[in-house]
């Protein structure tokens, strides 16, 4: 099983949601940010060193949100995704293809990633 995190960040009432590249699994969908934890690091570490390459930030990392795992074709994950904040930077498309701000009223006007909709049915509730 593939160990991956996701950040949640929040900006008042939205959340960032971000676009997977056009030339990458599951294309076009939309997730957290995040990736895979490699050997060595903790989640945390994982979760700062990720978010620096895909979006140029800063992360300042919480406690966890919650955890799933999910069952792609391809692969088999542990998502834990973690409250965060933007410590430093301004967000930028270094790897997606897009990046929105949404409120949980508009969750249902995209297409996540099937890992993520356990999230969002739980961030739905808040």
């Amino acid at each position: 099983m593939t160990e991956v995190v996701a950040a949640l960040i929040w900006d008042n009432d939205r959340f960032m949601i971000c676009q997977r590249p056009a030339n990458k699994a599951r294309a076009l969908l939309w997730e957290f940010v995040g990736g895979k934890v490699e050997f060595g690091e903790t989640k945390e570490q994982a979760l700062i060193r990720e978010c620096k390459e895909e979006l140029g930030i800063i992360l300042s990392v919480d406690d966890a949100f919650m955890d799933v795992v999910h069952e792609y074709p391809d692969i088999r994950v542990h998502l834990t995704v973690f409250n965060a904040t933007i410590a430093e930077g301004e967000p930028k498309k270094l790897e997606h293809n897009d990046i929105q701000w949404i409120t949980v009223s508009e969750i249902d006007n995209y297409d996540f990633c099937p890992a993520d909709i356990e999230i969002l049915e739980r961030i739905k509730k808040i």
